[in-house]
């Protein structure tokens, strides 16, 4: 099968498209035929050398961990699952490829309504915002300052909140700030003098701050949140430790077939929708690199096999 490969760190240019072996799914595992496939901050920070300890694995590796697709091999065990089944879910690595062979629990049904550059990145940035949201105990009658409020992690974190009762201030560049408002949340623009814009914006106060953003974002939460117990970032580590709050990274616990279970449900009642910014194919995961890297568009970028 085709793949994208990284055999050195580097820039995206690093990124080959070559031919490797078909993976075989062990008991209880499936193989899955690649429909869609998302491109994520991590896979950048994998592809840079500078990827968590999570995952630090030997080259060369196939990055990418988002799928979905179609079940084409079943293992023993399985009985949720079957050839034809459409699916979509998560992998530590493999999912820039035309196949992905993962245990079943990694999955779950991809509903028929939902498109499949949907299902193909709803897994990852989804299930982060979630477990963000659900440690600073978000819900009914809480303000939520979210940063990046229009990138992958922060349109879906901005929708859930909404859908657990919250109200939202989102920072984002001012180009973005429709979209942000389409979502649902107060839009706010980074910079100098953040704090006060946020307090002009939600004059009832904040209850809890979530960082997809770095730049600063932390310092003028911690101005806004009086209990730093309900602040939380993904990115500023360096700021957390500085500042007494949460670093959210992967582990144990971090994705679920539960979680994500949950995000679908929200996205079939209505309550959740993901922008597609970029679609691009398995040849061009460079520059879909790039994109990502970039740091400041809306929403999504999707491989294609």
């Amino acid at each position: 099968m085709k793949a994208v490969v990284l055999s050195e760190y580097g820039a995206p240019d690093v990124l080959r498209l070559a031919e490797v072996p078909d993976p075989v799914p062990g008991p209880g595992g499936i193989r899955v035929r690649i429909r869609a496939a998302g491109v994520q901050p991590a896979d950048t920070m994998l592809r840079r050398g500078a990827a968590p300890p999570s995952m630090a694995v030997p080259l060369p590796v196939v990055p990418g961990n988002e799928f979905a697709g179609v079940v084409d091999q079943v293992g023993d065990g399985v009985t949720d699952f079957s050839i034809g089944s459409e699916v979509l879910g998560w992998s530590l690595l493999g999912s820039y490829a035309q196949a992905v062979a993962v245990p079943a629990e990694q999955v779950v049904a991809k509903p028929a309504a939902m498109a499949w550059d949907v299902a193909g990145v709803m897994s990852a940035s989804g299930q982060t915002a979630h477990r963000a949201l659900r440690e600073l105990g978000v819900g009914p009658g809480d303000t939520v300052l979210v940063h990046a409020a229009a990138g992958g992690v922060g349109t879906v974190a901005v929708q859930l909140a909404i859908a657990w009762g919250a109200s939202v201030v989102g920072t984002a560049s001012e180009a973005n700030h429709d979209y942000v408002r389409s979502l649902g949340a107060v839009p706010v623009v980074y910079g100098e003098g953040l704090a006060d814009r946020v307090r002009a914006a939600a004059p009832q106060g904040v209850d809890a701050a979530f960082d997809a953003a770095g730049r600063g974002a932390l310092d003028a939460s911690v101005e806004l949140v009086a209990d730093r117990a309900r602040i939380a970032t993904i990115i500023d580590f360096e700021g957390a430790a500085r500042l007494g709050v949460a670093g959210l990274r992967g582990g144990p616990g971090a994705r679920s077939r539960e979680r994500l279970g949950e995000l679908v449900d929200l996205y079939e009642k209505g309550a959740l929708r993901l922008h597609i910014a970029h679609r691009l194919p398995l040849a061009e995961a460079a520059a879909a690199h790039r994109i990502v890297e970039n740091g400041h568009g809306r929403g999504k970028v999707v491989l294609v096999p």
